[in-house]
């Protein structure tokens, strides 16, 4: 266009015009894209703020146990040559083939280790302790219900070995109990022998002992497990997330969840574990 008026002899003010028109068109031109952009950032934020929160809200779930094992992706079944539950079974696929290689070299030592619990969702562990909180599981022989009828000490009680819904490492898929769920097995010959194979192997297989024997590491939480282990390569991340995400609030849905806000759930029983495991 310049040329064009230069070539015409056009008045000098007609030139600054033209070229204040085109200067013009230009800015607008820039603008709009500026503003295209924005709002396509925007878009993206939104969209990246969305998937975030969907997926905390999953893995929230999932932390909680909020789920069915058989039907999650990542999960495998116990081969029933592996487990004494009498029931299927399942755990991560991370988990199972390093328990699988931890029960190999033990055998090769006469060392026989059998799952006898892997997985426990939401509503398994809901079963568990509401039959503990009724009196129908009897604890140390006793119905609960009539030997503490007080709510908050029936819960502290029940703690000693069983978690909360929501709580328990067991939703998670990581965590294992091995042969007997029962201190009585431990102190038997064999159980003895088992648990010192697994105290100066497991680890070289992932596994590490969450509850293990309270002392000045370990002040809070439930008492010894000898019978627990987890596959810390997940449940150290799991720990974290847990740590992160859930908060006793969200805590509730089985019996006596009235008193989760008179302790402190999450610190003193999720994260009381032995520090080797976080």
């Amino acid at each position: 266009m310049i040329n064009f008026i230069l070539k015409y002899k056009f008045p000098f003010f007609v030139l600054v015009i033209a070229i204040l028109l085109i200067g013009t068109s230009f800015l607008l031109k820039l603008e709009k894209e500026r503003e295209q952009r924005i709002i396509y950032e925007r878009i993206l934020a939104e969209q990246k703020a969305l998937k975030e929160r969907e997926r905390r809200a999953e893995l929230k779930l999932y932390l909680m146990g909020k789920f069915e094992p058989s039907q999650k992706e990542g999960f495998v079944s116990v081969p029933d040559a592996y487990s004494i539950s009498g029931y299927k079974m399942y755990l991560r696929k991370e988990t199972l083939d390093a328990f699988l290689k931890m029960a190999e070299k033990a055998k090769e030592e006469n060392i026989d280790l059998k799952i006898a619990s892997a997985t426990r969702n939401f509503a398994y562990q809901k079963n568990l302790w509401n039959n503990k909180w009724t009196g129908y599981t009897l604890v140390e022989n006793k119905d609960l219900s009539k030997s503490i009828p007080d709510g908050l000490k029936r819960f502290e009680k029940i703690l000693e070995y069983s978690a909360a819904p929501s709580t328990s490492r067991h939703h998670w898929g990581s965590d294992i109990d091995i042969n007997n769920a029962n201190k009585e097995y431990f102190e038997t010959k064999t159980g003895e022998k088992v648990y010192e194979w697994l105290e100066k192997n497991a680890s070289a297989f992932g596994f590490c002992q969450p509850y293990n024997q309270k002392r000045n590491t370990r002040t809070t939480g439930y008492n010894e497990e000898k019978w627990h282990w987890s596959y810390a390569p997940l449940a150290k991340t799991f720990t974290q997330e847990y740590k992160n995400l859930i908060q006793e609030t969200e805590i509730n849905g089985f019996m006596g969840d009235e008193n989760v806000s008179k302790l402190n759930l999450i610190n003193d029983y999720v994260l009381g574990i032995n520090p080797e495991c976080i």
